[in-house]
């Protein structure tokens, strides 16, 4: 007679597996099901967020350049006032040597006063103190003690101040190296955002970068349009040697410039010093604000925050470096992407 078995049983565990995995593949159905497939922009949002991020990246660029301006500066003032400090020291050292002179001379005489050891002590601004005893001493040892209490505070405050700056100048550096990776990551999401896009998109956008280019750095004809002086002019004519020049950030010329780069360079050429960010451009010579009332060689700002800056050209034009992908062009100032603030006159 056959014997009739009932088929195993799954395990507990292998049962709450198999539930597991196909609950899971039911939900991954479902996801897939409603979501909305990947959205992929176009060629135009494209250039309109990577132009967003360049202008981004060139409002930090100008916050780079104040930060790497400020630490130069800080150098050589610390430098300076190390130097100072070296010099007074051996001032210092001689004037000592010169008390010790003293006592070798009084002591040969009959021995030490009390009141030559005191102000040999390594402390004669408790000396001088002590008012009871200044009548012991000659006004030659009181003028000696006196300018060694005045040099040692002279020191004492010069390396306080080293001190100060050494201290900015560490934060300085911090603040430097923040916005160098804060341009550094917005010209990488707006490569990002170009890698995007197809060979055929990325040829369309380059080709149109590069008509821009090419038909903005045609030489503007000056004769309807008068400098605002002699050395504006030569500081614009230096510029327009620049034409095609690529925009670098950081960069102040003779081969690539940023905005405040090719404008600080430009006056350099002209025999006269400006300062080297479009923030601090911005305080100097007299203010313009009438675009009618600008003439060729002025300074001109753009944005609430003064972060770019050209050189007026006449007829509504400017020349500039304007951002990352471009070279230095003349541009209409109505075209620049932010308002014109005012204009400067060096």
């Amino acid at each position: 007679m056959a014997s009739h078995r009932r088929p195993k049983q799954p395990s507990r565990t292998r049962v709450t597996v198999l539930t597991t995995a196909a609950a899971a593949a039911v939900a991954l159905s479902a996801n897939a099901a409603n979501a909305a497939p990947s959205e992929k922009l176009g060629k135009d949002e494209v250039k309109a967020k990577v132009d967003k991020l360049y202008e981004q990246a060139e409002q930090a660029t100008e916050k780079y350049n104040g930060a790497k301006e400020k630490q130069q500066k800080l150098q050589k003032e610390i430098a300076t006032i190390q130097d100072d400090v070296a010099r007074g020291q051996e001032d210092l050292n001689k004037l000592r040597d010169g008390l010790g002179s003293l006592a070798t001379a009084q002591y040969r005489s009959g021995g030490i006063d009390s009141s030559v050891q005191l102000f040999l002590s390594s402390d004669p601004d408790d000396f001088l103190d002590k008012a009871s005893t200044l009548d012991q001493l000659s006004s030659q040892q009181v003028d000696a003690l006196k300018k060694i209490q005045d040099k040692q505070r002279e020191l004492a405050q010069e390396r306080a101040e080293a001190t100060e700056k050494l201290k900015d100048l560490s934060a300085t550096r911090t603040e430097l190296g923040n916005k160098k990776k804060e341009v550094q990551s917005k010209l990488a999401e707006a490569q990002k955002l170009l890698n995007s896009l197809t060979a055929k998109e990325k040829a369309e956008l380059a080709q149109k970068e590069e008509r821009a280019n090419r038909s903005s750095t045609e030489r503007v004809d000056l004769k309807d349009a008068p400098p605002a002086s002699n050395r504006a002019q030569a500081a614009f004519a230096a510029a327009q040697t620049r034409l095609g020049s690529p925009y670098v950030y950081g960069a102040t010329g003779p081969s690539s410039f940023d905005c405040s780069g090719l404008t600080s360079w430009a006056y350099a050429q002209a025999g006269v010093s400006i300062p080297r960010t479009s923030e601090a451009q911005a305080q100097i010579g007299t203010k313009i604000y009438s675009q009618s009332d600008l003439k060729v060689g002025d300074l001109v700002f753009f944005f609430n925050d003064i972060h770019h800056v050209g050189l007026y050209a006449g007829n509504g034009q400017i020349l500039h470096a304007p951002r990352t992908g471009t070279v230095v062009r003349y541009e209409s100032m109505t075209t620049i992407g932010g308002p014109f603030m005012f204009g400067v006159r060096v």
